[in-house]
């Protein structure tokens, strides 16, 4: 047997997640096919067979969680010589098994006493006169212990309806005679309070309004699932709880009249694409902006290293896309060195590697700032996370037609609120408007960008 072992994937990766299992058990997979989905702190991995052969002994299903290191499957070389594998010799052998022995002997017919049918179970079909207890009703009275024949049938025919039950349950009586038939024509006994179990399913939930009663109906829309936290969504939740606890994080907002660079975007997207084979976006525009404005601003492109500012002379800005398992920064590296169309073309690959979640660790890694586009999702404002240990992060929002004065006149322009979070410990508030500043000169004055059609 060969052994399917998680392998390394990243320096400081110990614990994966278990995805997709691409083949299943019995299967007879090649040297180097993909076997199964992992999903690490960064990305999506796939785990190709190390050998051909019959995929057996499957130890950690989806969602599950398993160590570098450890086995998470078996194969069988074998299953390459029989061609169908060790896997399907096995399942014919209970086949044959199967065949040779002889039939079971057919049990004699029954005797038309035994053809009586037996006497009903307590369903309902005689507790109300003949009235029957529907399904939903028996399975409350179940869950609760409660006799169906202390509780008043409503229903056509006398039938005992789940409205019923559950109503008896809310206002269970007071006091509660014996149901016996001796009961009838004898004095009335003592009367005895309802069962325990019914007082304390009835006993309303103090403070709790309807809620209370929603919660004793017992209804079907009140379920829940516990799924396990995804490696991907347990890195986000610790990155921004480690940027809440340890930056002094200040967000700033202003606002980009679009009409420029929308006009500039619809005059030669057409000769763009047919150039560079890619479409011309708005990404781009901003991330050559966020490019100047890094140069003029650097305390926004550095970060605090063991008490040090380190500053760096590269561009290396994190793309927000989201992608089949969420949220996820890919890096475009050294940006002052790309072109228009070599943006444009980086963004539309990682955003399709990320849809199939192919994107790899390195991908992710890195990256001196980030821009997080929420307008795609229709967001309006919002204040975006530092994602550590960068010192800021811009937020583009949704383009929305409002009214705005322009030489001394109100006209209707395409406006973009835009927000920058930074880290105060290292960026001064003059810095950062500056900042933002330069991002809505640029976006405003176009023209002042190399577009190299």
């Amino acid at each position: 047997m060969i052994q399917v072992e998680v392998p390394t994937v990243g320096e400081s990766i110990s614990e994966v997640q278990i995805g997709q299992w691409l083949k299943s058990e019995g299967d007879y997979v090649e040297s180097g096919e993909d076997l199964v989905e992992i999903e690490t702190e960064k990305a999506s991995v796939q785990i190709p067979a190390p050998a051909s052969g019959v995929l057996q002994g499957i130890q950690k299903q989806q969602e599950e969680f398993a160590l570098v290191g450890e086995v998470i499957a078996t194969i069988d070389p074998a299953g390459q010589a029989s061609g169908g594998g060790s896997s399907s010799g096995q399942a014919s052998a209970p086949a044959a098994a199967a065949t040779s022995t002889p039939p079971a002997p057919t049990p004699p017919a029954p005797t038309p006493a035994a053809s009586t049918p037996p006497a009903p179970k307590n369903n309902g079909s005689n507790s109300h006169g003949g009235g029957i207890v529907m399904p939903a009703a028996r399975r409350i009275l179940d869950e609760h212990g409660i006799n169906a024949q202390d509780v008043p049938a409503t229903g056509p025919g006398g039938r005992l309806l789940k409205e019923d039950v559950v109503a008896f349950i809310r206002n269970p009586p007071q006091m509660q005679a014996p149901s016996t038939p001796a009961a009838a024509s004898s004095p009335p006994a003592k009367p005895q309070p309802a069962p325990p179990q019914t007082r304390a399913m009835a006993a309303p939930v103090q403070g709790a309004g309807s809620f209370g009663s929603l919660m004793t109906e017992q209804s079907p829309h009140r379920g829940e699932e516990v799924k396990p936290m995804s490696m991907l969504r347990r890195t986000i939740a610790s990155r921004l709880v480690e940027a809440q606890q340890t930056a002094a994080l200040l967000t700033t907002f202003n606002e980009i009249d679009m009409q420029p660079t929308m006009e500039m975007r619809s005059q030669y997207k057409d000769l763009f694409a047919e150039k560079h084979g890619v479409k011309l976006g708005f990404m781009s525009f901003f991330a050559k902006a966020a490019v100047e404005a890094l140069r003029k601003f650097p305390a926004v492109n550095a970060e605090i290293r063991d008490g040090n500012i380190v500053y760096r002379h590269y561009q290396d800005i994190g793309i927000a896309i989201g992608g089949g398992k969420g949220l996820v920064v890919p890096i475009l590296r050294n940006v002052e060195r790309m072109n228009f169309a070599d943006i444009e073309r980086s963004i539309g690959d990682y955003a399709k590697e990320a849809g199939e979640n192919r994107l790899q660790p390195e991908d992710l890694m890195g990256g001196t700032f980030t821009i997080s586009n929420g307008g795609i999702y229709g967001s309006l404002l919002s204040t975006p996370i530092v994602n550590p240990p960068q010192s800021g992060i811009l937020g583009l929002h949704s383009i929305q037609k409002r009214p705005i004065a322009v030489n001394d006149e109100v006209v209707i322009r395409p406006m973009m609120y835009i927000a920058l979070t930074y880290d105060h410990r290292i960026v001064d508030g003059r810095e950062a408007v500056g900042f933002l500043k330069t991002i809505k000169d640029v976006i405003e004055e176009p023209a002042r960008l190399f577009l190299e059609l």
